[in-house]
Parts: C-alpha cells; sequence; structure tokens
C-alpha cells in the first residue's frame, strides 16, 4: 500500500560520507558517556528492596511519590502490580540500612496515601542477583546480534549481514548514551526496548537490502549507488507508514503511559528514529564502501558436465 509515490530517485548515497561522519560523531559521544557517567542502573542491576503493598480502593501514585521525594526517598520506584489498589515499590540499597529497616521507614511514610494500606510482601534483592541480570542482559543481546548476522548472510550476503549489525549496534549504543547522559533508570524494560528496537531495525534493513537485491537482479543498467537510491526511494512510502503509525503508539506510551512506562517508551523512540535513520543512512553507504555489486547477489549457473560417450 502506498499513500504517494516518489517519481524521481532521491540521490541518499551522494551523501553518504556526511551521514556516516555524523553516525561516527554520536557514536564516539554516546560511548564517552557511557564510559565517563555509565548507566544509572536499577533496583534489579544494583540490589535493593522490594515492596509490595495493597489499599481497599485505588490510590494515587503520584501522591505516594511526592510523599517519598518530601521524605529523601528520591529514587523510589512506584508503579501499579495488577490493578490500581496494588502498589509495588522499588527501592535502591541505602549505605547500612537492611531491608527491614527501609520498608519500615517506607511503610509509615505512605500509611496515610491511601485507605488501609497492607504491606503484602517485602523481598531483598542481592548484588550477586543484580550481577547475574547483567550478563544475562548482556548475553541476550550477543547472542541477537549473533542470529542478525547468521540470518542475514544466509539470505543475503555477508557484506549486508556486516552492514546491517553494525548499524543496529549503532542504535543501541545510542540509546544507551542518551540514558547515561541524562542520567535516567536502566531497568529491564529499557533492556526489553533495546532488545525489541534490534529486531525493528533489522526488519527495516531487510526490507531495503530485498529491494537493492531485486534491482541488481531485474534492472540491466545504472551503477551500484544509483541502484541502491532508487531500492530506498521505492520503500520511503512503506517506511513512513510503518514507522509513523508505531510512533504515534509509542509517543502515546510516552506521554500518557506515566512514570512506569516512561523509559521504556522513551528509549523505543530513541530506538525508531534512529532506526530509520541507521538503516537507510549507514547502512546502505556501508554496503557501497564493502563493495557490493551485481555478481555478489546474483547465483551464477552450474555448468552440466556432458557425458562421456
Amino acid at each position: 500500500m502506498e499513500f504517494f509515490r516518489i517519481k524521481t530517485d532521491i540521490p541518499f548515497m551522494s551523501y553518504g560520507k556526511i551521514t556516516t561522519a555524523i553516525s561516527l560523531l554520536t557514536f564516539i559521544v554516546a560511548v564517552f558517556f557511557l564510559l565517563s557517567r555509565g548507566l544509572n542502573l536499577s533496583v534489579e542491576f544494583t540490589g535493593g528492596t522490594l515492596m509490595e503493598v495493597s489499599y481497599s480502593q485505588a490510590v494515587s501514585l503520584n501522591d505516594i511519590r511526592a510523599k517519598l521525594n518530601d521524605n529523601g526517598l528520591d529514587m523510589a520506584t512506584v508503579q501499579n502490580l495488577d490493578s490500581p489498589k496494588n502498589v509495588m515499590i522499588r527501592l535502591p540499597n541505602r549505605g547500612h540500612l537492611n531491608s527491614v529497616t527501609i520498608s519500615n521507614q517506607v511503610y509509615n511514610l505512605i500509611q496515610n496515601e491511601g485507605p488501609n494500606p497492607q504491606l503484602k510482601s517485602v523481598e531483598f534483592i542481592g548484588p550477586e542477583v543484580g550481577q547475574d541480570l547483567i550478563v544475562n542482559g548482556l548475553m541476550a543481546i550477543l547472542f541477537v546480534c549473533i542470529g542478525i548476522l547468521g540470518y542475514l548472510a544466509i539470505r543475503f550476503e555477508w557484506r549486508f549481514a556486516i552492514a546491517a549489525i553494525l548499524a543496529n549496534m549503532h542504535d543501541v549504543v545510542i540509546i544507551l548514551g542518551c540514558f547515561a547522559f541524562f542520567r535516567l533508570e536502566f531497568s529491564l524494560t529499557v533492556l526489553a526496548a533495546i532488545l525489541a528496537v534490534l529486531g525493528y531495525s533489522v526488519n527495516e534493513s531487510v526490507v531495503v537490502f530485498d529491494r537493492i537485491r531485486e534491482n541488481f537482479r531485474n534492472t540491466r543498467g545504472g551503477t551500484v549507488p544509483e541502484l541502491i537510491n532508487n531500492a530506498i526511494t521505492a520503500t520511503m512510502s512503506r517506511t513512513i507508514i510503518t514507522h509513523g503509525c508505531t510512533e504515534m503508539m509509542v509517543l502515546s506510551m510516552l506521554f500518557f503511559g506515566g512514570p512506569s512506562l516512561h523509559n521504556f517508551a522513551l528509549a523505543l523512540t530513541i530506538g525508531i528514529l534512529f532506526g530509520i535513520y541507521s538503516s537507510v543512512l549507514v547502512a546502505s553507504p556501508l554496503l557501497v564502501w564493502f563493495g557490493v555489486s551485481r555478481a555478489n547477489l546474483i547465483k551464477k549457473p552450474k555448468q552440466r558436465e556432458e557425458a562421456v560417450v
């Protein structure tokens, strides 16, 4: 389905050096902030206290957050668990205070913020569990990247696989750099958003790559940059429709989903925007630099051996 069609090919590849230079610069800046500031890891990674409080009626999360912030617990994360009556509070470790002391302090502060509060459970997450989650998260990203490399190498060609994975890792590092620079909390939901961005970005790369392969096989004339420009231009309508609809949904979560979904939606927003940029203006120029040609995608016909009489 196309709402519009661009008749003249846009010369994307003529700006390839500029766009890749911008990507390289943003990548270096993101890595710098990651190394200098680090990620603001959540309770799941650093260890802390998880509290589940139940009320007889729906309670305002903003009132609970304000109460905790006024008493020096601004690092607490407050969200509904499974209904507006159940609230989960996550608190990082606080020096020498143990989980029992922290949970009692919080429970005393929020008793007046809702009708009949009942402390249902208190759990302590040790630093060992947090380290395991960090390792498992990194392994998950590594396995996803290996799977993407293998899939694209089999479906297309190794140059396409390397170009796509470099572009996708660029998106991941940009997301991490933004969270490091603004000191936003990096939680398991943000990690899930990063994995979703990897799959989303590779899908866009596959669409563009498939059109490039089709041009190489079916178009007789034209240089490699011209064929790539035609492929990107031909998919622009699909890109705008797909990403526009997705971005509207993600932005609705960002602005109206509340604090519990804010960082998740923010990571998706950054990833989708840079995913479009990297798939079109990073992965495709890398193909030209890697020397992709028509011969790389056209299988040579097998010569039949003549029977000897």
